[in-house]
């Protein structure tokens, strides 16, 4: 289009390159765990968006770090989607809270801590994937038993 000009801020980027700063540590303990808990789940794959670890199955269904729009980050943190009929007593407790922009969709964040119990992290990132996985994925992981 004539008279256009690059987005000045990917403009300098190489082509594929990512405009979003890396917002997180692999070193992290917290995302170790959350890694190994979501990378075990059937066909998950890890993907770095807007600077941040996302685990799919398909589609999203978690999300390392987060925030509350205009308030305060939380890097130390798990977005997931909750089951349904959990969210609102989920909602209640101090460990949870409503991410920017995930928010809406319904989605959660768990803020992680020395006192975190791993197994219920476990719990929500099943429910979550199991919100978005495929058939054939979820059936799969039934078959572990």
């Amino acid at each position: 289009m004539a008279g256009s000009r690059p987005c000045p801020r990917t403009a300098r980027l190489p082509l594929g390159a990512m405009p979003h700063p890396i917002m997180f540590d692999d070193n992290d303990p917290y995302l170790v765990k959350v890694r190994e808990i979501a990378l075990a789940l059937p066909n998950t794959t890890e993907v770095i968006a807007h600077g941040r670890p996302t685990f799919r199955c398909g589609k999203m269904f978690g999300n390392y770090g987060g925030s509350v729009k205009g308030v305060v980050r939380y890097d130390r943190s798990l977005l997931f989607i909750p089951d349904p009929t959990e969210r609102e007593a989920l909602v209640g407790d101090e460990r949870f809270y409503v991410p920017a922009y995930f928010g809406p969709a319904g989605w959660l964040g768990i803020v992680f801590d020395d006192g975190t119990d791993w197994t219920e992290v476990a719990e929500l990132l099943d429910a979550s994937y199991r919100q978005v996985a495929p058939k054939r994925s979820i059936a799969e992981l039934d078959a572990r038993g």
